[in-house]
């Protein structure tokens, strides 16, 4: 790390990380430097169509992004740190920036998907002779700490990953928030935090029914924490109520928060450690932590298959029959399959933007295997529709029940039995389908 230099600035490039509790790239910004700016982008590409023909990011995730910049410029406010939040690519603006705000070094989070390493190559282009420090702060075990030679041994099997970290490695502790720094009015007229309107997607209530009626933001993702663990002692029951459908009790409903970064994995974990021993240890309480692991697992899949995990054959290189039948398509979309359980699923997503796991888990094995039309274009609507989308869950899971991923067994899903076990009076089926 650079020693501090008299009055020099050092630059914070938000993306997946909106907070400032648990950031190391924040938190060594502040030490290093005597003055800090952040810097968020609405990347325009992060609002374009996929090649599915689907908003890479759609209405309910980007309400939910606004709203977790906008609580993301108040704590940085606290801190006298301004936050810049451009429309623009980053790879156009950041020269200008190092040359106005005369920026020594720019601040990171570790990001290894292709679209993300391909923006960070240009941005790092653009800037050549800047000082660039990436930091993995997205993890519960630390990529440093993980018990296998290299990222080519993750097992395959989530079992035996889950394992050997829990026997070998020990949870990095918490980055403390910094200290605020010397006051330093930042104005620039073109920061600007735009509403749904100027990303190109449409205003809307949110409904009623939903079982995630929260905001983004790492106030409000703290506040869950709060009520989830501490208010009502709901995590007590974790294990018995995460597969539940209706309302916003039957799990913690944290993983959109952890998807943008508004918490980190190890606040949650540190919190459930300080729950078991103010409150209970039991099986609920370690199926949140395992919650966590199976997150870090689908990370180091990724990390590992790198690009794989968006091919059609999966990290399995496996050769299935796939279809593509635009009419199917809209008939699961629209909740019109011949199955009503997955259709109050996809109605569910279709307003809400989001869906319980067990719903994800039906509707992702109804679609590619009992329709058998490929699983990529079901993965690709839940990216735009999901306001807890995150890529390597998302993709890994879509993988995994999809028979091309790290499911050892291939299990195929009786939708039939699972709405009969886990919505026997069909409540979850008239709250969807009777409007």
């Amino acid at each position: 790390m650079p020693k501090k230099q008299k009055m020099s600035t050092g630059l914070v490039w938000f993306r997946n990380d909106l907070r400032i509790t648990d950031h190391e790239a924040l938190k060594e910004a502040c030490i290093n430097h005597e003055k800090v700016i952040g810097v968020y982008f609405f990347d325009p590409r992060h609002f374009q169509k996929t090649r599915f023909g689907f908003p890479k990011t759609g209405k309910f995730r980007a309400k939910f992004l606004i709203e977790s910049i906008q609580d993301l410029n108040n704590k940085l406010e606290s801190l006298n740190i301004s936050l810049l939040v451009y429309q623009k690519k980053p790879e156009d603006l950041i020269a200008d920036l190092v040359s106005k705000y005369e920026i020594q070094s720019i601040y990171f989070q570790e990001e290894w998907t292709s679209e993300e390493k391909d923006v960070e190559k240009a941005v790092r282009a653009v800037v050549p002779k800047l000082e660039f420090h990436s930091y993995h702060q997205q993890f519960l075990y630390h990529p440093e700490d993980i018990p296998f030679a290299s990222f080519q041994k993750i097992p395959r099997v989530f079992t035996e990953f889950r394992k050997a970290c829990e026997k070998q490695i020990s949870i990095r502790p918490l980055t403390s928030a910094p200290t605020p720094l010397h006051p330093s009015n930042l104005l620039d007229e073109n920061s600007i935090i735009p509403g749904l309107e100027e990303l190109g997607l449409s205003e809307f209530e949110t409904d009623s029914r939903t079982a995630f009626p929260f905001k983004g933001g790492e106030k409000q993702a703290l506040k869950r924490v709060e009520t989830y663990f501490w208010k009502t002692k709901n995590l007590s029951a974790y294990k018995e109520t995460r597969n539940g459908l209706i309302g916003e009790a039957y799990s913690s409903k944290l993983s959109a928060w952890l998807a943008n970064g508004s918490i980190s994995p190890k606040q949650i974990y540190y919190e459930v450690k300080k729950y078991e021993k103010e409150i209970t240890s039991n099986q609920s309480t370690y199926w949140l932590i395992l919650e966590l692991i199976w997150r870090d697992f689908f990370k180091y899949v990724s990390l590992k298959h790198g690009n794989k995990i968006f091919h059609l054959k999966g990290i399995l290189e496996k050769d299935l029959k796939w279809n593509y039948d635009d009419l199917q398509l809209k008939d699961w979309i629209d909740g019109n399959t011949s199955e009503v359980f997955i259709n109050a699923n996809m109605k569910e997503i279709a307003a809400t933007g989001f869906m319980s796991n067990r719903g994800r888990q039906n509707v992702n094995s109804f679609w590619a295997k009992e329709l058998q039309q490929d699983w990529r274009v079901g993965a690709s609507y839940f990216e735009s529709q999901l306001i807890d989308y995150d890529v390597h869950s998302n993709w890994g899971n879509w993988m995994y029940n999809s028979g091309v991923g790290n499911d050892p067994r291939d299990r195929k899903f009786n939708i039939k039995s699972q709405a009969d076990r886990y919505d026997p009076n069909q409540e979850y089926q008239n709250l969807w389908l009777n409007d």
